[in-house]
């Protein structure tokens, strides 16, 4: 690639440069792409790294350096490559030829569906656990912004080279499905004409009246006594029952998770004793009120957490702990949790248990989702004002559709509150950001099928004939791809993916307004058909890393 192609180049021509000698090392040396483009294609901060230990401005060390840059560039054969060196304001900025930009296209057509993937991973185990959502309700569209969060992390980092695997967490036991239980059943009790006060902390959404229809529809009067085996039915059906609904709208939505790993089987196997054994041989639990604490606050947290109650019982954060630990012990050697916004206290205290288990601070990142809200008109789309009832992934999907619900929920980064017009993801014009994306792809596709112009003439094609300024920045564009593939793996936020895909769709539908791709010089058609294939394979290649479709038609 030509940027390793320019390091090595700058590397020799510094390391060689006697008034520099022992204050540069190639450590120092970063290229990135301008912010503006009109600055260049590649820059390097490499003054800025250098001027305090070399005790000089960095504005006029950047012009010393690129006198040095020039003169080794006029007898390097990187000189057909590189058009200019330039400083500016203690950046060094590098304007690529019209050829070597041209490099990238074939590069593109070369490498296909995998161009931008990466092995910057080398195959580490990456488990990513994402939803979660208890079964006690189907999806709302909280969950539906972590699932299309999660699910299009894990395809970046996949495509970066790591191992990743996808996991739901099921809160199966406890409190809550308790309750799932009771309310099934106080609905069930309605349902055959008793009068049966329902639980004051119940669920109270109209699924739990149609759930009690279809447990009785199942089980007729057989469950019919309130006794506490009785309700454990209740419970387990219930929460067996919105599993599989959860499950889905998460295949409608297209998240497939390799491991749903269960509360209960965690309880069962002993793993929750064993977790406490280990913490407790390292001096880290001790007795306080009747309770056991944990000494979470010697890894950071703010207070001590109780991981066992007077009674007996374990508090929730205990099988938190014993769960990371048995992901470590998977052999997973970084582990990411997407949670919602009412998860920050949950940070410190499973990054203080990992730690006291015996792992790296940093081998667990918890990122918070922020909540969306959705538009209608104008208007915030408000809550049914029957009680327990919310917006959920399916009634989302069912208004704007999977490609425009996975888009819209990606379009501002975890840590930001995201808006989602729903008007908007709707309309078939260029507004919609997914429409002008997905347009870009299928307009492509057309204009290809109507040059009826075979493959093998479009390869033989002469690229030396693309050298419009429109043509050039499609080229410029391009070239970013594999970077912004690469960022997104390292930022864990696929947000970057969503800009890029725009930025090229107007880049491309730019060129398409001033120059023709169809023209009566069939060689011109061909490089221009060349040059538009790639666009669309990179389009298609973000959009798949987002889990929205490529249409050829619109």
């Amino acid at each position: 690639m030509i940027e390793k192609k320019i390091a090595d180049f700058i590397d020799s021509a510094l390391s060689d440069e006697a008034s520099l000698s022992g204050f540069y090392n190639r450590d120092m040396l970063i290229l990135e792409s301008p912010k503006d483009p009109s600055h260049g294609d590649i820059a390097t901060n490499i003054a800025f790294r250098m001027a305090k230990p070399l005790k000089k401005n960095p504005k006029d060390l950047a012009e010393n350096i690129s006198k040095i840059l020039s003169s080794a560039l006029a007898m390097s054969p990187l000189k057909i490559e590189i058009d200019g060196i330039e400083p500016l304001n203690g950046f060094i900025n590098m304007c690529l030829s019209a050829g070597a930009l041209r490099d990238v296209i074939k590069q593109v057509r070369a490498a296909g569906t995998k161009f931008g993937m990466s092995d910057t991973g080398k195959g580490t185990k990456v488990q990513v656990e994402f939803v979660s959502a208890n079964p006690t309700g189907t999806l709302s569209v909280a969950h539906a912004r972590q699932a299309a969060f999660g699910d299009s992390l894990s395809n970046i980092l996949s495509a970066n080279g790591y191992d990743v695997t996808r996991e739901y967490y099921i809160n199966d036991e406890g409190v809550q499905i308790a309750v799932l239980g009771r309310s099934i059943y106080a609905r069930y009790r309605e349902l055959i004409g008793d009068k049966y006060e329902f639980p004051e902390n119940g669920y109270r959404g109209e699924y739990i009246r149609e759930m009690a229809v279809r447990f009785r529809e199942e089980y007729g009067d057989r469950y019919k006594a309130e006794t506490p085996e009785n309700l454990k039915v209740y419970s387990e059906w219930g929460c067996d029952y919105l599993l599989n609904e959860i499950k889905k709208e998460l295949l409608d939505f297209g998240v497939k998770f390799d491991v749903w790993f269960s509360q209960k089987a965690l309880g069962t196997s002993g793993k929750i004793e064993g977790t406490l054994d280990v913490l407790d041989k390292k001096g880290l639990l001790y007795e306080s009120e009747g309770a056991l604490w944990f000494k979470s606050t010697m890894f950071g947290d703010d207070k001590d957490r109780v991981v066992k109650k007077s009674d007996g019982a374990y508090t929730y954060v205990t099988p938190d702990i014993a769960y990371h630990k048995d992901k470590f012990e998977r052999g997973f050697k970084k582990v990411i949790d997407i949670l919602g916004p009412d998860h920050h206290g949950y940070i410190n205290r499973i990054k203080a248990a990992v730690q006291a288990l015996g792992y790296p601070a940093g081998a667990v990142n918890i990122i918070i989702i922020q909540l969306a809200t959705l538009y209608k008109n104008g208007q915030p789309v408000k809550m049914s004002t029957r009680a327990g009832e919310y917006i959920t992934l399916r009634e989302v999907l069912d208004e704007v559709g999977k490609d425009a619900a996975r888009f819209f929920l990606l379009m501002r980064k975890a840590s930001a509150h995201l808006d989602f017009d729903l008007e908007l993801a709707k309309k078939q014009t260029q507004e919609n950001p997914v429409f002008y994306v997905q347009y870009a792809h299928a307009r492509i596709s057309s204009i290809i099928a109507a040059a009826k112009v075979s493959e093998g003439q479009i390869d033989k094609a002469d690229l030396g004939l693309l050298c419009a300024p429109e043509e050039l920045n499609l080229f410029r564009e391009l070239r970013q791809y594999p970077a912004i593939v690469r960022l997104s793996a390292q930022e864990e936020d696929p947000y970057r993916i969503i800009t890029y895909l725009q930025a090229l769709a107007a880049c491309f539908h730019k060129f398409y307004e001033a120059d023709k791709v169809i023209t009566e010089d069939a060689a011109l058609t061909e490089a221009r058909l060349y040059l538009i294939s790639c666009v669309r394979q990179v389009l298609a290649n973000g959009l798949t890393l987002l889990g929205v479709s490529c249409p050829a038609k619109m």
